[in-house]
């Protein structure tokens, strides 16, 4: 067996271990794997969409650009989320580590295990492709938030509405008898 095809084989559970490591990562976790509703549960929905698309492109060997549109998916949503960068970026350089453990626990892919230098180094590639998107998205969420406090405008966001300031100052006044 050559690595492509065990590449190919070992895919569903290769995918399996690579989203539920990248899932475990979120504060909850436990819904995110659970429900399968895309409405619903959209992290999830496109956290795993994204990872199987990246890992099919880097079985294939497809082509850097073919990458920008599941990485984007996968990248965009922990680019706004409460991640270090090397948090956020770390489930794509995972990715080596869940191949390795998946051949290692095969005794036909075990003698596989030095081929992997080729994988790796694309790994490594796509890492720093999502690493520019992730920069790249973190730019914007801060020019979006400088826009919003030369305008004003995370006054109306930022705050709570009219009807409940109303009303929580209503319940501060003394009682007029």
């Amino acid at each position: 067996m050559n690595l492509s095809d065990a590449l190919k084989n070992k895919e569903d559970k290769i995918l399996s271990l690579w989203v539920e490591r990248t899932l475990d990562s979120y504060i909850s976790s436990g819904f995110f794997k659970s429900s399968q509703d895309r409405f619903a549960n959209p992290v999830g929905a496109n956290i795993k969409e994204g990872l199987s698309r990246v890992y099919r492109l880097i079985r294939d060997k497809g082509e850097m650009q073919e990458f920008a549109e599941p990485l984007d998916q996968v990248i965009r949503i922990r680019a706004v989320q409460e991640f270090t960068p090397s948090q956020a970026l770390a489930p794509i350089l995972e990715l080596k580590w869940v191949v390795k453990q998946i051949f290692s626990a095969d005794k036909d892919c075990r003698e596989l295990l030095q081929e992997l230098d080729t994988f790796d180094c694309d790994v490594d590639r796509i890492a720093l492709a999502a690493f520019d998107l992730y920069t790249e998205c973190r730019d914007r969420l801060n020019r979006a938030r400088i826009r919003e406090l030369k305008s004003g405008s995370y006054i109306l966001t930022d705050s709570k509405c009219a009807s409940a300031a109303i009303r929580e100052n209503l319940q501060e006044l003394p009682e007029i008898r």
